[in-house]
């Protein structure tokens, strides 16, 4: 829940960044508030910027004040959503079951969902961090992707906004974890997953985290607000 039309002025600035860096070898998607997207979605033409909303609902249409379906955010531009995250979880009380719904409800629109998933810090000392991931891959992925890309970001929830992070062992372990979960369901389709770690991702520690086997991409909270900041983490990718 940050940003107003004034914040449209950093995607201006990152597109002349990464125009300027020209041979960048990476997706870059920013995920606004809904309020944002269709104008983000235009200032970003012209650029290698995708534009993805933060949640979305798991109809289509209906009576549902306030909410944002899958067809709305495509019909404003975006490509993706993100769908789980720890913070809809927490401060919506969304089950896995909730966020597949929804997953199936992107992809039925023609977008493509992000899953989160990621275990809170009591989970992790008592050890069932594998456990409670596991299950929840388990319940919050659609069956079937049909030929969409499938996209899981892992993020520990005490490691959002803390400037925590695990260590790269701990994130090793979670994605290869995660990976053998994947492709034991979807054969080929889970083996080549994008598996995005999010969770305190910054300029100093992305190059790290982004060399980790498994480690396809980061999903950046923060540091992704300012050009600047995310523009080094994009270098670094």
């Amino acid at each position: 829940m940050n940003g107003t039309g004034a914040a449209l002025e950093q995607i201006a600035r990152l597109s002349t960044l990464l125009q300027e860096a020209g041979n960048i070898d990476s997706e870059v998607l920013l995920c606004p508030p809904a309020t944002l997207v269709y104008r983000a979605a235009q200032a970003a033409v012209g650029s290698p910027i995708r534009i993805g909303g933060q949640d979305c609902h798991a109809n289509p249409s209906g009576a549902h004040t306030g909410d944002v379906s899958a067809s709305m955010l495509l019909d404003a531009g975006a490509s993706h959503v993100i769908v789980g995250h720890s913070e809809r979880r927490a401060d919506h009380g969304e089950t896995s079951e909730a966020v597949r719904a929804k997953a199936q409800a992107a992809l039925a629109a023609g977008l493509i969902p992000i899953i989160c998933v990621g275990e809170t810090e009591a989970e992790r000392v008592g050890g069932i961090a594998n456990q409670v991931v596991g299950e929840q891959v388990a319940f919050s992925l659609p069956d079937s992707f049909g030929e969409t890309p499938i996209v899981i970001a892992y993020e520990p929830v005490w490691a959002i906004g803390t400037g925590r992070t695990p260590t790269i062992d701990d994130i090793a372990t979670m994605h290869a974890h995660m990976r053998a979960l994947l492709a034991a369901r979807y054969g080929k389709a889970g083996e080549t997953a994008l598996l995005l770690y999010g969770g305190s991702v910054k300029p100093s520690n992305a190059e790290e985290i982004l060399r980790t086997p498994n480690v396809n991409g980061a999903l950046v909270g923060g540091a992704s607000l300012l050009a600047n900041d995310f523009f080094s983490i994009i270098v670094a990718a």
